[in-house]
């Protein structure tokens, strides 16, 4: 086993368990960047490693998580019928283009702009989050009728975008549905509707990417000897850990990455 892959899955699944994003805007980068795994094959691998330390860190926020803690199933159903579509039509896309797109430095360039973009909606969450209480409060009747529609074009265009790069399920999702759900989600239970909606997500889109040959299955077994432990612990602690916490931490975590990509 090789311990520095098994050391970045351990400290990627910590961060999954405790703010919901890792899967792809933590490992890709750090397989590309600091690993030299191609960018198909980390896009690839990703998938599937998100899908394994997701589906823990779910099962221990559907447990510990409580009545206002756990993940809205009611949500999540909205989102898949949006992204497990836009996941399959992409696939086939990506099928016949063979990733040249990915394997550029476009999209790895316009992903660290976009990570750097929600760092910053992260840091200013308590205002976001009062503005969108306050349109929600204004429009409701509104608002109410295209929740649902709004909500599964959400789950579309993340869909999409884990697809084609495995990034996107985290730090997006995250600021999307605090936008649609501002009187739903309270942190905790943010992220575990996170982790919840990204495992179905991320199996669909990686038996695509196992299908096209972009998955590593060592690298893979490496990664997951840490992250599993690691996502049990982070889990665990983000059932204790305050917002003021993991607000920060989250958007310290994404400028780092989009720092990297972009340079």
């Amino acid at each position: 086993m090789d311990w520095l892959h098994a050391v970045a899955g351990l400290f990627v699944g910590v961060m999954v368990g405790m703010t919901g994003v890792g899967g792809g805007s933590l490992m890709a980068p750090i397989l590309i960047l600091l690993f030299g795994v191609a960018p198909a094959t980390a896009v690839g691998t990703d998938l599937w490693f998100a899908s394994i330390t997701k589906a823990v860190g779910g099962a221990v926020h559907h447990h510990q998580g409580g009545a206002d803690g756990g993940p809205d199933y009611m949500v999540i159903k909205r989102l898949l019928m949006g992204s497990i579509p836009a996941a399959l039509i992409v696939l086939l896309i990506v099928s016949q283009m063979h990733m040249t797109q990915i394997k550029g430095g476009i999209v790895t360039t316009a992903l660290g702009v976009v990570l750097i973009l929600t760092a910053g909606a992260t840091l200013l969450r308590g205002r976001f989050h009062r503005w969108a209480l306050t349109a929600r409060v204004e429009t409701a009747s509104r608002f109410t009728r295209w929740q649902p529609a709004l909500t599964v074009a959400a789950g579309a265009l993340l869909g999409a975008m884990v697809t084609l790069t495995s990034i996107g399920a985290g730090a997006i999702g995250a600021t999307m549905l605090l936008a649609l759900y501002p009187f739903r989600m309270r942190m905790q239970r943010l992220v575990a509707t996170d982790i919840v909606h990204a495992v179905p997500l991320t199996l669909v889109a990686g038996l695509g990417h196992l299908w096209i040959g972009n998955v590593n299955p060592l690298l893979l077994a490496n990664l997951l000897a840490g992250s599993l432990p690691g996502i049990l612990i982070g889990s665990l602690l983000a059932t204790r850990a305050s917002d003021r916490l993991l607000q920060p931490l989250l958007a310290a975590v994404l400028v780092v990455v989009g720092w990297r990509l972009i340079m």
